[in-house]
C-alpha cells in the first residue's frame, strides 16, 4: 500500500505543536516558487534555515538569478518564526560527475535520481554538521517530481547523517497551486525548465 506522505507529516507537525517547541529545519531549496508556499506552511512549526545548493543549474546566470529570487523572496515575505539564507557552492562539475552515462535519460529517470541525490546528500550532510532538528526538500511540490522516491531518498540519508528527514509531498492540498499564486503575489521568475542543460527546451538554446 502506498504510503500517504502529508498524513505522515500532518501526524509530525501535530506531535510538534503538542511540544510546545519550535524545531530548526534545514530546507534544501531548487527556487523561490517552489519555497514560496513551503515556507509559508512550515514557518509556522520551524524555524527554517532555507539552503540553496543546485549544481545541476546553468548556466551560471541562471543559477545566480535564482539564488537572487530566492534571497528577495525571504525579504519580502512575512513569516511566522524566522527564516534564514544559506548558499551552498555552485560547483556543477560534482553534478556533470554525478550524472556521467545518463545524459539520454528520460526526464523524471535515473539522471534525476542522482540529481536528486546529490542535492539531498549535501542538504542532509550539512544539516547534520550544523545541529539542526530536521531536513527536507522543497522538490516534491512539483508535478514533475516523484515524491515518494525523495522521501525514499531522504530516509537513507536520515540514517547515514544521522538526522530526521521531514517526510512531505508539498504538491497535495493545493500546495503546488499556492505557490503559483505567491509567485505572482511576490512576482517571482518562474523558469519553464528544472535548470539542467539537459531539460532545458529547444526553444530556450539561444537565451
Amino acid at each position: 500500500m502506498k504510503e500517504n506522505a502529508q498524513l505522515i507529516l500532518d501526524s509530525e507537525l501535530k506531535r510538534i505543536e503538542a511540544s510546545q517547541a519550535v524545531p530548526r529545519l534545514f530546507l534544501h531549496s531548487c527556487c523561490a516558487p517552489c519555497s514560496s508556499y513551503v515556507i509559508e506552511y512550515l514557518s509556522a512549526y520551524f524555524r527554517i534555515t532555507v539552503f540553496y545548493y543546485n549544481p545541476n543549474i546553468s548556466p551560471e546566470m541562471e543559477y545566480r538569478h535564482r539564488a537572487e529570487e530566492e534571497k528577495r523572496l525571504i525579504h519580502e515575505m512575512p513569516a511566522e518564526n524566522e527564516v534564514l539564507f544559506k548558499e551552498g557552492m555552485y560547483e556543477p562539475e560534482r553534478y556533470y560527475e554525478a550524472v556521467k552515462g545518463l545524459e539520454k535519460e528520460p526526464e523524471g529517470g535515473a539522471r534525476c535520481e542522482q540529481c536528486f541525490r546529490l542535492r539531498l546528500g549535501e542538504t542532509a550532510r550539512f544539516a547534520a554538521a550544523g545541529g539542526y532538528d530536521y531536513f527536507t526538500t522543497t522538490l516534491s511540490i512539483s508535478p514533475l517530481k516523484n515524491a515518494s522516491l525523495l522521501n525514499d531518498i531522504g530516509r537513507e540519508l536520515a540514517l547515514k547523517y544521522h538526522i530526521p528527514y521531514l517526510v512531505s509531498d508539498f504538491k497535495k492540498r493545493g500546495g503546488y497551486q499556492r505557490s503559483i499564486e505567491l509567485s505572482k503575489v511576490y512576482g517571482l521568475y518562474r523558469q519553464n525548465f528544472c535548470g539542467c542543460i539537459f531539460s532545458k527546451p529547444p526553444s530556450n538554446d539561444n537565451d
